[in-house]
């Protein structure tokens, strides 16, 4: 099936048509004028300023600013055709023909921006976009509105500027973006990711020190005919460009910086000030002026929790305009991730759907925007589209308990355990939900899923007596003994469906350690359980005694068909893509059931068909 919004009563004016009305108008210029913009410090950022082409000559123009670590712009061997701006291509292509202005910066410390990196996501960087905004909204040809949008790191650069509280900045999506980077992207759980930090490394060392051979290893970077970053227009001989190159061999290292928070109350010793919110647009929400226009969007199988982000970006900023959009997609929405898609590439225009925004918040136009619902979704296995007017969508829940026989039961058994010698060779495969983040061109996810969960310890449904919708965070409830002062919780639900196939829907992970729950804090508002990930509020286990793990599963929308079987896995490692913990000793887990420690699982639930 396809991911296309066109025969979808989900939306009044599907965003499809809604591109249909929207035409280029204007034309692209053959080449951007670049320049270097002054920073408060005396800093020199590389900006490339697109503007549209066969309007009058006085005219003005929105702007969407376009803030990337990637190269605003390559230089291209002599002779080459190649796109120049991998990065930055399609919101050039798709936004200035449709009349905006638009302005892609080399962030500090990148590109042929000078300067040092000294954090990922730096909070100099922050201090830098409202000074950019100023520079925007001063030229003669910016109407004095700005937007922001981009994928990934892009995203949450748009966070940081509307955070500057810079009047000029109106609406910003942050696409496939945190809004917690501890949680929703380093350290999922508690866990830290064992292979991110070095491929991250690896991408912007071969970038920022302008290592040709080692972008040649990375998927998205390694055209030959690249040749480093582009000098602005001044700089004709591109002295100034490999100065700024020079100073980027002191940017920071990811793999060395990152261990410096293994808690989110870890401070980095030189400065007690920067911590793991420094990098987190969420630590910065009360700067978003209240009139700021926001759209979220993600996908149920973006890395290990960019869908909590955009989730815990809607429900957290008190905002009235703001919209939230989840779709069958991977990191980046490269691909439809949805075992039953017609073809791998998305159908839905993800960009048409941000230009309808940005015209509505930006250019005043009646896009019908108002009369839609805040929030859509899709449904795998359902492959179709839903709106709803809150998160969760769906209020009610099926709670399944553990139980005996490896069961999974709408009751809960007589008191009872099973057992689980944790095994560190076990992991998930090469084709999963996190290989994308790790600049890995991955169109197939979780191929080989039927026959993982042997090495788990497994607890399986009756068959379902009809179609059921779950969408939202399950949530785990867990009673655990463990033989060792810690361990990690990798929780797997999968549909086994009436011929046998086991499908992988979709997982959560959680430290023993960081089993505490606290009260989310505004700018972190969650509908699943919260808790700080701090060193203060660490709690090791104390061997033989049984402990509580409540803890959210990855969000998804799925539907159950009937006939088919629900099963819960659990595992106390991922090889694949966690570090192992507690290191070297595996522990045997006791899974508790029934009675006083009565573990189960809850589903957001809803009937929807056939019986």
């Amino acid at each position: 099936m396809s991911d296309s919004d066109l025969e979808s009563a989900a939306w009044q004016c599907p965003p499809s048509d809604y591109l249909r009305t929207r035409p280029a108008t204007h034309e692209l210029p053959t080449r951007p004028f670049s320049l270097y913009l002054d920073m408060r410090d005396g800093c020199r950022l590389a900006g490339d300023v697109y503007l549209p082409q066969g309007g009058a000559a006085d005219a003005t123009y929105p702007t969407i600013l376009i803030l990337t670590p990637y190269y605003r712009r390559f230089a291209l061997r002599d002779g080459s055709t190649s796109e120049p701006s991998p990065n930055a291509a399609r919101y050039r292509d798709f936004f200035v023909p449709r009349g905006y202005a638009v302005v892609v910066v080399d962030v500090r410390g990148t590109g042929a921006s000078f300067g040092t990196r000294d954090s990922f996501r730096s909070p100099s960087e922050r201090e830098d976009f409202g000074e950019v905004a100023s520079w925007i909204v001063a030229q003669p040809w910016s109407d004095g509105v700005i937007g922001s949008t981009g994928i990934s790191y892009l995203g949450a650069a748009a966070c940081f500027l509307a955070s500057t509280g810079h009047p000029a900045v109106k609406a910003i999506a942050p696409l496939f973006a945190v809004w917690n980077t501890y949680a929703d992207h380093l350290f999922p759980g508690g866990v830290l990711l064992n292979k991110l930090a070095e491929s991250y490394d690896q991408i912007m060392v071969g970038l920022d020190h302008d290592r040709r051979d080692v972008l040649a290893r990375q998927p998205y970077f390694d055209n030959p005919d690249f040749s480093g970053p582009q000098p602005v227009d001044d700089d004709a001989d591109g002295a100034l460009c490999r100065s700024a190159v020079r100073e980027h061999l002191g940017n920071f290292h990811m793999p060395d910086f990152i261990t410096e928070f293994r808690f989110t109350d870890d401070r980095l010793p030189y400065d007690p000030s920067f911590g793991a919110h420094s990098f987190s647009p969420c630590h910065y929400a009360d700067g978003i002026a209240s009139d700021v226009a926001i759209y979220s969007i993600s996908g149920w199988m973006d890395g290990a929790g960019f869908a909590n982000g955009a989730i815990a970006r809607f429900l957290s900023l008190p905002n009235a305009k703001r919209h939230l959009l989840l779709g069958p997609w991977d990191h980046g929405a490269r691909t439809n991730v949805s075992p039953w898609r017609e073809r791998t590439e998305p159908d839905f225009p993800v960009l048409g759907e941000v230009l309808r925004f940005f015209d509505h918040y930006l250019r005043g136009i009646d896009t019908g925007l108002d009369d839609e619902a805040p929030i859509h979704y899709y449904a795998m296995h359902e492959e179709a589209w839903h709106a709803a007017p809150a998160w969760p969508p769906l209020p009610a829940t099926k709670r399944l308990s553990l139980s005996s026989g490896n069961a999974l039961a709408s009751k809960a058994s007589e008191a009872g355990s099973d057992e689980y010698c944790v095994d560190f060779t076990v992991g998930t495969g090469v084709s999963t939900r996190h290989e994308r983040l790790a600049a890995l061109a991955t169109s197939e996810y979780y191929p080989d899923w039927h026959g993982r969960d042997a090495a788990m310890l497994s607890y399986t449904s009756a068959p379902l007596a009809a179609d059921a919708e779950m969408s939202g965070h399950p949530v785990l409830d867990l009673w655990i003994e463990s033989s060792q002062g810690d361990a990690v919780i990798h929780a797997y639900l999968s549909e086994v469906e009436a011929d046998g196939t086991t499908r992988y829907v979709t997982e959560g992970v959680l430290r023993a350690l960081h089993r505490t729950e606290s009260a989310a804090p505004p700018n972190q508002r969650w509908t699943w359980p919260y808790r700080e990930f701090s060193r203060a509020k660490s709690l090791p286990l104390t061997p033989g005694e049984p402990a509580r793990l409540r803890f959210g599963l990855l969000p998804t929308a799925w539907t159950f068909m009937q006939g088919s079987r629900i099963r819960l896995s659990i595992a106390g490692a991922d090889a694949d893509h966690y570090v192992q913990l507690p290191y070297g000793r595996p522990p045997v887990l006791t899974v508790r059931r029934g009675g006083d420690f009565a573990s189960s699982i809850d589903l957001p639930w809803r009937e929807t068909g056939r019986s």
